[in-house]
């Protein structure tokens, strides 16, 4: 931990010394929430969001708050150790070109219902599911899922150093769970002008009571993105490896390493049970193996968490932006960004200034990132990029 702000209502504690203006601002406001529990952490990737820092973790007590989990709930990583040592620059990109066919990016979807059985539960065939508005998006989920999304989503492939290649997937629950997020932060929003809170709505903090039917449903339907989210990651990455065994048919895969990071969870911290809000962070409990990814120029790990109750047991979720998307566009220098890539000869699709947005000159320094959090992490594999296709 690098400091700790005690002028609110409850301590923030930061991994990081650099916060802008706007996410520290945003951290004051959760630190003097009523029902925020002991202290505020924000990890070192932090930066700006809705609401609450990206970057962000929250116990709350007896409340969820929508803003806090995000719009893309369930996003996650996944990562997979094949059994190759090296891959052959022809091979590779003939990988890359068959992944582009086979998995939809962008806002492109199926064109066909993937397997019913792949979805978590199927609330389409229990009308009392309870979960409203998964129900009418679940046709559509159907469709998506398999998919990569947009924004910084990517698909990785990476090279070791212990010896071996990997597969990194970024990616999270498509439109169903943007669809949930906002419909539960309008019914937070319209409750808590009904009954008069005392949380500013300039904040953008919104919460339901975990006692209500709306909070209990909110909760459920989260859940249920979280699981989609997993799922997607999942039926993509059995894809990317029937690719890879087709051209190496002797290629083993390891266990897959899957996590999220926006989402909401019951835990048990110093003593009570509360509800974290991770938004933009991994949980990293002790012996929990994660994922820190860095941005398409850099390197990515692998970690084991060192289970630190200051974070409540979390990590950051990746590198972090230091640009906003629009402004990344307008500043960074495209053919510098190009040459940065080409000199490490990773293949990427970087070939306009709209793609500057995921440029590695729009994030953070990956490795001060990870200095800053030896506390919460110790990293067991880094990964360089070889080749990647972003969302």
């Amino acid at each position: 931990m690098i400091r700790t702000i005690t002028s609110e209502k409850k301590p923030i504690k930061l991994w990081l010394d650099d916060i802008e203006e706007g996410a520290l601002a945003q951290a004051k406001n959760l630190a003097n929430l009523p029902f925020t529990f002991r202290h505020v952490a924000i990890m070192a990737d932090a930066h700006l969001g809705y609401g609450m820092p990206i970057g962000g973790v929250l116990a709350t007590e007896d409340v969820i708050i929508p803003n806090a989990v995000g719009a893309d709930i369930g996003c996650g990583m996944c990562a997979v150790r094949t059994s190759l040592d090296r891959i052959l620059p022809e091979d590779l990109k003939t990988i890359m070109r068959r992944i582009r066919g086979e998995i939809p990016v962008g806002f492109k979807h199926h064109s066909r219902p993937q397997d019913q059985s792949l979805m978590p539960l199927a609330p389409a065939d229990k009308p009392s599911s309870g979960l409203p508005m998964v129900e009418r998006e679940y046709e559509n989920g159907l469709r998506q899922l398999g998919t990569l999304g947009g924004g910084n989503h990517f698909i990785e492939i990476q090279r070791g150093d212990d010896g071996h290649i990997w597969i990194m997937i970024h990616s999270g629950s498509r439109n169903i769970g943007f669809r949930v997020a906002n419909h539960y932060n309008r019914l937070a929003i319209d409750l808590n002008a009904r009954h008069k809170s005392a949380v500013p709505s300039a904040w953008q903090l919104a919460h339901l009571p975990l006692s209500s039917e709306t909070g209990r449903q909110y909760l459920a339907e989260m859940q249920f993105c979280v699981e989609f989210a997993l799922a997607n990651r999942q039926l993509m990455m059995e894809r990317i490896q029937d690719i890879f065994a087709s051209g190496y048919p002797f290629a083993t895969f390891a266990d897959p390493v899957n996590i999220a990071h926006n989402y909401a969870r019951l835990e048990h911290h110093f003593g009570r049970e509360v509800l974290v809000h991770r938004k933009g962070a991994t949980s990293a409990r002790l012996g929990e193996t994660g994922i820190i990814p860095g941005s398409q120029g850099t390197r990515s790990c692998i970690v084991r968490g060192l289970g630190n109750a200051d974070s409540f047991t979390s990590c950051s979720h990746g590198a972090g932006r230091i640009m906003g998307r629009k402004q990344a566009q307008r500043q960074l220098d495209l053919q510098a960004e190009i040459r940065r890539l080409d000199a490490q000869g990773v293949i990427h699709g970087i070939r306009g200034r709209k793609d500057l947005d995921e440029a590695a000159g729009a994030y953070k320094d990956i490795g001060k990132v990870l200095e800053a959090q030896t506390d919460l992490i110790e990293v067991l594999v880094n990964l360089q990029p070889l080749a990647v296709i972003k969302g």
